[in-house]
């Protein structure tokens, strides 16, 4: 007789940290597309074209390119994006712009394991940090680890990571700048491993931000590519539905 293979069992489910003494699991998460465009002369049509879909999204005037916007919609459902947003993309006005392939991004929200909400960190915090008008500044770019980071110990990783998010929460906290950080791995045409958005009041401390990064071993050491980078501030944004938490 063949000896039988017994299959591993395979949890996808990301979680957080316990809740009444078990960790909290989930299978939801938000998915993020950014797209940039240039040739674009009249933002009014193109905010009423957005509209149509009545999904939460952000339409941003890029900094670095007169006629350059770029265009942020997050949903639960990844099939939204060929579904609705594509027949969209694909007429006037946006037909009329030119995509810009190299600042396109995909990402989803993921978990570290010690969330104390789950559910609004995976689904309504990056939507309440990306629709805030208070906040109508942003930058947006990729990134990629160098694949020896990968083989690093899980305690040293944590060090590297808890350095790196230190600078992150001291920012956020003074409300210099807020974080959304996305999980690409698979999913961005480059194999970058994250994409990340600073979002805030102004656009120096999202810079700062960056810099003072630099410091740490995580970038200094770990980094295989940064960039490239979209620099923005808000045309118009969705209403938020989310509450504080």
């Amino acid at each position: 007789m063949k000896p039988s293979i017994q299959s591993e069992t395979i949890d996808i489910r990301e979680t957080g940290g316990p809740k009444q003494g078990e960790p909290q699991k989930s299978n939801r998460r938000l998915f993020c597309l950014f797209q940039a465009f240039s040739g674009c002369l009249d933002s009014t049509a193109l905010i009423a074209s957005i509209k149509t879909l009545g999904l939460d999204s952000v339409l941003y005037e890029e900094v670095n390119d007169p006629h350059g916007i770029g265009l942020l919609v997050m949903h639960e459902n990844p099939a939204v994006f060929v579904d609705r947003l594509r027949p969209l993309l694909n007429k006037p006005p946006f037909a009329d712009c030119k995509l810009k392939p190299a600042l396109t991004m995909l990402g989803r929200t993921y978990a570290l394991g010690r969330e104390q909400n789950l559910e609004d960190w995976l689904i309504e915090k990056p939507k309440r940090t990306t629709l805030n008008p208070e906040w109508p500044w942003a930058i947006w770019y990729p990134l990629r680890r160098k694949p020896e980071f990968e083989l690093l110990p899980r305690e040293e990783q944590s060090k590297i990571l808890y350095e790196h998010a230190k600078i992150g929460i001291a920012f956020g906290e003074a409300d210099f700048a807020h974080d959304v950080r996305l999980a690409c791995h698979g999913l961005d045409q480059n194999d970058n491993d994250f994409v990340i958005g600073l979002i805030g009041k102004e656009l120096y401390p999202l810079s700062r931000v960056v810099q003072e990064m630099r410091k740490t071993q995580q970038t200094a050491k770990y980094l295989q590519s940064l960039g490239p980078f979209f620099i923005g501030r808000v045309k118009w944004q969705s209403p938020s539905s989310t509450q504080s938490a």
